[in-house]
């Protein structure tokens, strides 16, 4: 079998058999003379033998040979040498052949006679798949060992000091505070340090502290007792409690108001909370878990964050770097949600093209890795083969077709031009919400005001375009079921 670390710096490795000798030589010149190393040879089991043992890159394989089918050299080569790409090289009279010999594994076939433009044509293909292929192995291989912890897919030096921090941090029962730009996967962060714990088992409860005002934050941190305030029917728990026994991560926690910071304090202190309404405090036991895209000492300097919080919100601070400081994870994260949404959606995604890898290893990100997996899911939908190439990734990202397709018919005409000022109008939509987002420190309520939209649009735009992303969005609504927010 083929060594997966041998350097590819090194020529190709091309194997020819054919039973007929001037057959392999004009194989062996054409090959030869574009720098490819070959061998050739007339014996079926020579050949066998020669896959067996070496391993080779591509085999150019005769259909119709006295010794030995070509299709049973098809067979043993697949078991002996399964990395090894086929070419079939066959005459008119065996198309069908060549068409079962597909369906066995080969790649392609080829009609003799074999020109020499077809024959490097087909077998620069043959090769490009055999390294995608490989390739992609290769990274979902390391995705299973030793750069997937938990659930946070990492390679960079700078990512594997994060997640040393993580592993000393996790079985402690510390408050954390995780500070990085939006979409570099605090969540995931607080989620790996959660599981890694010894709360693994209790619940892990997300609250994002964006999403209401100071007094729906209040009842959904707190909960709140019937009768505290119009439209407070009923008692209800707030997350603390619903976190009890496990993690309660608080995303954007520099938007929390003062009233809501002693609150959370007395939490910290106290291990207690009081109920919205109530006078009788409730003992909660609870670790939690901070995020914030901000810097909270300049917000101390500013006066609208409580020092003493900060101490006790910074215990053990992680800071996760942006995407584009560690862009040799590129490739790692983009095939690790390849296989993700090729497997939710059902389609049979097998690599990136190097264009495309290259068009995304170019990109600064400046919504980090959420921008990224966004990229890559709708490259997923868009893909019309068995591989990402770069039509589907510009499609996604610039919001252009990325295909000069021209209609037949004016029917055809406008559906074209209906797609293309909806794709337009969703990219400027949701290029509006993150500046409105981003200018407003990821605050939504004051992005709202800013821009004159009312809160409950902004949130519905905002879910349209997977910006926060989960049902957990948070909404007007004071009884709205809490969830997971995209950090």
């Amino acid at each position: 079998m083929m060594d997966e670390q041998r350097d590819w710096a090194t020529p190709p490795r091309v194997l020819a058999v054919d039973d007929e000798p001037v057959v392999c030589e004009s194989i062996r010149r054409v090959l030869t003379e574009e720098g490819y190393e070959v061998v050739t040879t007339t014996d079926p089991r020579q050949a066998i033998e020669l896959l067996r043992r070496d391993g080779l890159d591509l085999l150019l394989l005769d259909i119709k040979m006295p010794e030995m089918d070509g299709l049973e050299v098809l067979r043993i080569a697949r078991d002996v040498s399964p990395e090894t790409e086929v070419l079939i090289v066959t005459g008119y009279a065996t198309i069908e052949t060549a068409v079962e010999a597909i369906k066995l594994g080969a790649f392609d076939y080829l009609e003799k006679p074999v020109s020499p433009p077809a024959l490097l044509v087909a077998t620069a293909r043959a090769l490009e798949r055999r390294t995608l292929v490989n390739l992609t192995r290769r990274l979902r291989s390391e995705l299973e060992t030793r750069h997937r912890i938990g659930n946070v897919v990492c390679s960079s030096a700078r990512m594997r000091e994060v997640m040393r921090a993580v592993t000393r941090v996790a079985p402690t029962n510390s408050t954390v505070l995780l500070v990085g730009e939006t979409g570099t996967g605090k969540e995931v962060i607080a989620r790996a340090i959660h599981y890694n714990s010894s709360r693994k088992d209790g619940p892990f409860v997300v609250a994002d502290c964006s999403s209401l005002s100071e007094s729906l934050l209040e009842s959904e941190l707190f909960g709140h007792v019937r009768g505290a305030f119009t439209g407070a029917v009923r008692d209800r728990r707030g997350l603390a409690e619903t976190a009890r026994g496990g993690t309660l991560f608080l995303d954007e926690i520099a938007t929390i108001s003062p009233q809501v910071q002693g609150s959370l304090l007395r939490l910290l202190q106290e291990h207690e909370i009081r109920p919205v309404g109530s006078d009788r405090a409730v003992s909660v036991d609870v670790r939690l878990v901070a995020a914030t895209n901000r810097d909270l000492t300049e917000l101390i300097r500013e006066g609208v964050f409580r020092e003493d919080l900060y101490y006790r919100l910074s215990v053990f601070t992680i800071r996760l770097p942006p995407l584009r400081e560690r862009r040799e994870e590129i490739p790692l994260l983009a095939h690790h949600f390849v296989a993700s949404f090729s497997e939710e959606f059902g389609k049979p995604i097998e690599a990136i093209t190097p264009s495309a890898m290259a068009y995304l290893e170019g990109r600064d990100w400046p919504g980090n890795v959420r921008e990224l997996r966004h990229a890559i899911e709708r490259a997923v939908l868009l893909a019309e083969r068995a591989t990402i190439d770069l039509s589907s990734l510009t499609t996604d990202i610039d919001g252009s077709n990325g295909r000069d397709e021209v209609p037949d018919d004016a029917e055809g005409l406008a559906r074209i031009k209906q797609e293309l000022r909806a794709r337009a109008v969703d990219e400027v939509e949701r290029k509006f919400v993150l500046k409105a987002l981003e200018r407003a420190g990821w605050n939504v309520s004051q992005a709202a005001r800013d821009v004159g939209m009312a809160r409950p649009n902004l949130h519905a735009m905002m879910r349209k375009h997977g910006i926060r992303g989960s049902s957990g969005d948070g909404g007007p609504d004071e009884d709205a079921e809490p969830g997971a927010a995209a950090t």
